[in-house]
């Protein structure tokens, strides 16, 4: 497909329901998450190896860091439409396109507000003017490309009578997907419903459009409203991967798509994400900002597949069925059961590799390899998840400012305070120091600070253990703010201090790349 003819690369199939991923742009509004330009291409790969139909990689002209990452995932994608995000402004619809003119498969996405409150207070207008803007904004998108959705802010407090006036209006100018958000999660499922059959019946042409639903979980309700909107008609979701955005978040995409898949027999929809790739592009993201997937999360979270209670081990024994509506091979997700030590060769450690979701080269796989015998020198048991955190702080780590090189650490409740002897790099120069804290992370913390030049505030540090286990790897999260930035990161290592001190300094690291975009 060219991009002077670009058009909907799906009909209209009743039990089709496409899937808008926006993790990119509308996830990560979440608090901490921000992604860097090459953070944001490798989950946009993954999301494309996912099966999304749709990726909404940012709002162009919202900065030249979004117009970017626009751009180079529309270059980088070719297997899914790639979408930028505008309101219905001339200038945001031109620069919108400049990004995503070397799509495959490009889409303008055009929103302005609806309800009466946003109306009066937000945009100071009236909803004569509101209509008026919608269809001159979709008019001048669908003069760039056929393939244009129009969002109403705020649909599910808007008036529905005026709702489907727009709607109706937007589509005649050339929008072939409308949107119908509950922006701010107010709405229940049954009235969301019931005002996508309103839309359906009220508006005269809308089977000339994808009817599409964007729900944020102020309530707890984003799945539940997302779910009702396709059982009254919609056949689009815009969601997001372990369902983060902004305030509580948007629609989890795992839970939607295996709602959809488990209750075929009640929804009677498809659609086209491979479900073995669900839980590594959840782990993909979880390690690119930081946010640990929560053990009770549905789906994908650590207790989703496990049994306490004797009489559901019981069960599950007998019959997996009795207590286990999904199999957990079916999101992607493997046991933790050993799977490598050091008498491992290249060729069992590349084939774990490749069964993790990962494609390295064979340099990258030695980088992994001479990592996992070095890591069983230390641990008895090397299981999966090791693996993974090997991968992702060997090879994904974002280039570095900032190296640990060294870290030892005294601690106790002796006379002497604890304190820490620090090696690292700065900007390929080698420093050291020795430094003192109220406890040994403080300690840690102060000495990687002072050599850094550079001591913001920490907003949140949290141990979690990556397997079972005395010897168990720890991978620590910490998020910093400096100023008007903050920056999560991240760090994993069999000795929770030096894990402690990796994950500061990979947070120092993005912070410095975030004040360098800044101002560049």
């Amino acid at each position: 497909m060219t991009n002077d003819d670009s058009t909907v690369s799906f009909g209209h199939q009743s039990d089709r329901v496409y899937i808008f991923d926006t993790t990119l742009r509308d996830g990560e509004q979440s608090p901490g998450a921000t992604m860097t330009l090459q953070e944001k291409v490798r989950l946009a790969r993954q999301l494309e190896l996912l099966g999304v139909d749709i990726i909404e990689a940012g709002f162009p002209a919202a900065s030249p860091g979004d117009f970017e990452a626009v751009r180079v995932v529309a270059q980088t994608v070719r297997n899914c439409q790639v979408a930028g995000l505008c309101r219905c402004v001339t200038a945001d619809i031109d620069r919108a396109w400049e990004a995503l003119t070397e799509a495959a498969n490009p889409r303008i996405h055009v929103f302005l507000a609806t309800s009466p409150i946003h109306m009066e207070h937000k945009l100071r207008k009236t909803p004569e003017q509101v209509l008026e803007m919608a269809v001159a904004g979709v008019r001048h998108a669908a003069s760039l490309t056929k393939n244009v959705e129009f969002s109403a802010e705020d649909a599910s407090r808007s008036d529905p009578e005026f709702l489907a006036k727009v709607v109706a209006a937007v589509i005649d100018a050339g929008a072939t997907t409308v949107n119908i958000p509950d922006t701010v999660g107010y709405s229940q499922p049954a009235e969301y419903g019931s005002l996508i059959r309103y839309l359906r019946d009220h508006v005269s042409n809308i089977d000339k459009a994808v009817i599409s639903v964007h729900c944020h979980d102020d309530l707890g309700l984003a799945v539940a409203n997302s779910l009702a909107a396709v059982e009254a008609g919609a056949r689009q979701i815009e969601c997001t991967i372990n369902g983060i955005g902004e305030r509580a978040g948007n629609t989890a995409m795992d839970e939607v798509v295996m709602n959809l898949n488990v209750r075929r027999d009640y929804y009677k929809c498809t659609c086209g994400i491979v479900t073995e790739q669900i839980y590594p592009t959840a782990r993909t993201l979880s390690h690119i900002v930081g946010m640990p997937i929560p053990a009770n999360k549905a789906i994908v979270g650590a207790n989703a597949f496990a049994h306490e209670s004797g009489i559901h081990q019981d069960g599950v024994l007998k019959c997996r069925e009795t207590y286990e509506i999904m199999d957990a091979a079916a999101i992607g997700k493997t046991g933790n059961d050993m799977v490598l030590g050091k008498h491992s060769g290249r060729h069992a450690i590349k084939a774990k590799v490749e069964e993790l979701g990962y494609k390295l080269s064979d340099e990258q796989i030695t980088v992994v390899s001479d990592a996992v015998k070095k890591l069983a020198d230390i641990k008895k048991e090397i299981f999966a998840e090791d693996v993974e955190a090997i991968i992702l702080e060997e090879i994904f780590r974002m280039p570095d400012k900032f190296k640990l090189k060294y870290l030892q650490v005294h601690a106790g409740n002796g006379p002497i305070p604890p304190n820490a002897v620090v090696i690292m790099d700065v900007n390929g120069e080698e420093k050291q120091l020795h430094n003192f804290g109220v406890g040994p992370i403080d300690a840690v913390f102060n000495t990687i600070g002072t050599i850094a030049g550079c001591k913001p505030d920490l907003e949140q540090f949290a141990v979690n253990a990556i397997t079972g286990g005395t010897d168990a790897q720890g991978e620590v999260t910490v998020r910093l703010r400096r100023n008007s930035y903050s920056a999560i990161g991240r760090g994993s290592d069999p000795d929770i201090l030096v894990a402690s001190g990796k994950a500061y300094v990979n947070a120092l690291n993005r912070l410095a790349k975030k004040v360098e975009e800044n101002h560049a």
